[in-house]
């Protein structure tokens, strides 16, 4: 189905999302970041040395999942966990140093791609648009509170 011919928003929206997210990847490959580990390194990034639990409730997924990634990203070195020093039985994860240079990449490049993705729009579209997405969401929390 050709974007510019569905009437659905959602499809419209998923398509957008999809394009973003592919074009962030081929933007960032020289640094190894996967989709779906940017959020993790932007919340290292803002608080390093968090506990595998934190990072999954912050993240939004389980915990198993998180392993995986961490996993990964420990294989392609940008991050390392680390046993707490008061409770053994606490693992921390912190970001190497290539971790922290992909997070920088990563926040350069998407500062410039919002930059493009918003080419033509004047301030008020922005907000407007800005808003609508914080209404959707909203929504979307409120159903996934209520279904939980």
């Amino acid at each position: 189905m050709d974007i510019y011919q569905s009437e659905s928003l959602t499809h419209v929206m998923i398509q957008v999302m999809k394009l973003h997210r592919r074009t962030l990847h081929d933007l960032t490959q020289d640094v190894e970041v996967y989709p779906g580990q940017p959020p993790l390194l932007f919340r290292l990034a803002e608080e390093d040395g968090q506990s595998q639990n934190e990072l999954a409730h912050k993240l939004r997924v389980q915990p198993a999942t998180l392993t995986v990634m961490i996993t990964r990203m420990e294989k392609t070195g940008l991050v390392e966990r680390r046993q707490d020093e008061q409770d053994h039985r606490l693992s921390r994860v912190f970001l190497t140093d290539k971790g922290r240079h992909a997070a920088g990449v990563l926040t350069e490049t998407l500062q410039t791609l919002e930059h493009q993705c918003f080419e033509g729009f004047v301030p008020e579209e922005k907000l407007l648009f800005r808003r609508m997405l914080l209404h959707m969401y909203d929504n979307l929390n409120r159903i996934e509170k209520e279904v939980r």
